[in-house]
C-alpha cells in the first residue's frame, strides 16, 4: 500500500508540474493572440486613413481594457514607397505602412510587426514647392 501511494504521489507531482507549464504557455499564447488582433485592427485604421501623416512616427498606448491589463502600445510610420514618373496632383503613389505592436510579458518587452502597402491618390497638400513630400 505504501509503495502504491508513493508511486501515485510521484505521478501526481509530475502531472501538476506539466499542468503549470501548460497554463503558462496558454497565457502567453492568449496575450500574443490578443496583440495580433489589435495589430490587425490598428493596421486597418492606418490603411483607411489617407490623411495619416507621412514620414512621422505615430504611436500610442492601448487602453488597458482592450489588452486585458497588459502594458501594450504601438508605433507606426507611413512613407512613400514609390511614385510614378513625374508625380502630379490626382496621380497615384504607393505608400508603405510599417507597424510595430509591443507589450510587456514576464518582465520582457515583446513585439509584433506588420507591414503593408496602399495606393493613394495625390492631393495638392502632398506637394511642397512643387516637390512630393
Amino acid at each position: 500500500m505504501l509503495v502504491a501511494t508513493s508511486i501515485m504521489a510521484v505521478a501526481v507531482v509530475g502531472l501538476m508540474a506539466g499542468l503549470s507549464g501548460t497554463t503558462r504557455n496558454a497565457a502567453r499564447l492568449r496575450d500574443y493572440d490578443r496583440v495580433v488582433q489589435l495589430a490587425r485592427l490598428r493596421m486597418n485604421d492606418i490603411l483607411a486613413d489617407e490623411r495619416a501623416p507621412r514620414n512621422t512616427q505615430l504611436g500610442a498606448q492601448f487602453q488597458p481594457e482592450l489588452v486585458g491589463g497588459l502594458d501594450a502600445g504601438w508605433r507606426a510610420i507611413v512613407t512613400t514607397a514609390e511614385g510614378g514618373p513625374g508625380p502630379t496632383v490626382g496621380g497615384y503613389v504607393l505608400d508603405r505602412v510599417q507597424l510595430e505592436v509591443y507589450w510587456m510579458s514576464g518582465g520582457q518587452r515583446r513585439t509584433f510587426a506588420l507591414e503593408s502597402y496602399r495606393r493613394r491618390r495625390l492631393r495638392p497638400e502632398d506637394f511642397q514647392n512643387g516637390v512630393l513630400q
